[in-house]
């Protein structure tokens, strides 16, 4: 049999065995092919600038899911098991951040307590001006403080909670962390009421670029989000790549009885896993809410499912597949509204989530396979 002629046979039987995957593969350039077609037909709905807003608007909100999916990959890498508590994490790290930030930018004119409370005694983020222009270092003290919060909280609840159970098995400590993210939720609900609380000012300023068919404008809220979540990802690579700690982690996730062995400190990998992976987590919380300027106490748990797809996506127990999933996660739902349009902007999420299982029948072991911290 010529080259050619076996090239073809193997084409024919990975079409034979992953039917779906071609499937998607198809829609995939179809939907490529109609993109083109809405962005060169004029008078079309769809302008490059339109484009462009939905790319960036997908990049924000993918950089918050993959820098929140880091700690829960690497939780699940190096402890073996889902925290279910991830998510409300996150809140408890944005509201504390927020409560900061709020005592920074208002004390004097406020009442301390009233501060504290996030606006939940009708003191809005706007009343005290607060914004990255007018306030820069409030918020900065708050983003430290959120991830230092949530850092303390997680090391508490592993004392607590998962350490005495971390050799009952993944299913137990699953189970534990559902309970930890209700009790966490239901505290923070007690405190802080369920309204959703305005933070900061929406509309602090922004950067308008022309380009064919309008403006992009990207705020100052969305750049700061998007420079810290770059930076921190960074600041995570050199841990892991650099570090004696990024290696031990990485022998730890590969084998832990071996790690164990070779005299690897193993209770302070697990340590400085829950300090990398909630501070990540508290941090994120806190820069989503600069973004949408708003704060509910089930923030966290409504992105947690959206996380997850991020990390599974990726490949779980792999940073940097979390990050790049929940770019193409994030990606997925802002630019599907070029096909939804505003009247089906509900399913955009859905959308990301049918290209996860798209992606997963041809890759079913994620984009970066491997239960590793890099």
């Amino acid at each position: 049999m010529t080259e050619s002629n076996s090239n073809v046979t193997r084409g024919w039987r990975f079409i034979a065995d992953r039917p779906a995957a071609m499937v998607a593969l198809l829609v995939g350039v179809l939907l490529f092919v109609d993109l083109l077609m809405k962005l060169v037909t004029t008078g079309d709905d769809v302008t490059i600038a339109l484009f462009l807003t939905f790319l960036w608007q997908g990049i924000v909100i993918g950089l918050v899911y993959g820098l929140a999916g880091i700690g829960l990959s690497m939780t699940y890498s190096i402890l073996n098991f889902a925290n279910f508590a991830h998510g409300d994490y996150i809140t408890s790290g944005a509201f504390g951040g927020w409560a900061a930030t709020f005592v920074v930018a208002g004390l004097g004119s406020h009442a301390f307590g009233d501060l504290v409370l996030v606006g939940a005694n009708r003191i809005a983020g706007t009343q005290i001006g607060i914004d990255i222009v007018a306030t820069p270092l409030a918020i900065l003290v708050g983003l430290v403080f959120a991830g230092v919060l949530t850092v303390v909280l997680a090391l508490v609840i592993d004392r607590i909670v998962y350490k005495p159970m971390r050799g009952q098995g993944g299913i137990s400590l699953l189970i534990a962390s559902v309970g930890v993210a209700f009790a966490l939720r239901n505290l923070l609900l007690f405190v802080f009421g369920e309204a959703n609380l305005s933070v900061a000012n929406n509309t602090p300023g922004k950067l308008a670029v022309a380009v064919p068919g309008g403006t992009i404008n990207a705020n100052y809220h969305e750049i700061v989000l998007v420079v810290a979540a770059v930076i921190l990802m960074l600041i995570v690579h050199y841990l892991l790549q650099s570090t004696k700690l990024g290696k031990a982690m990485r022998a730890m996730s590969d084998n832990e009885d071996l790690a164990r062995v070779t005299g690897i400190p193993t209770e302070r990998v697990v340590k400085f896993t829950w300090i990398i992976g909630a501070a990540l987590a508290g941090m994120a919380g806190f820069l989503l809410t600069l973004e949408s300027t708003t704060l509910v106490y089930t923030r966290g748990w409504t992105l947690l499912l959206f996380i997850f797809a991020a990390v599974i996506l990726g490949g779980i127990g792999s940073t940097y597949g979390a990050i790049f999933g929940g770019l193409i996660i994030g990606l997925t739902e802002k630019m599907s509204l070029i096909w939804l349009g505003a009247e089906l902007s509900d399913l955009s999420r859905a959308a990301a989530f049918v290209l996860m299982i798209l992606i997963l029948l041809y890759r079913p072991q994620g984009l970066f396979s491997g239960r590793s911290t890099a």
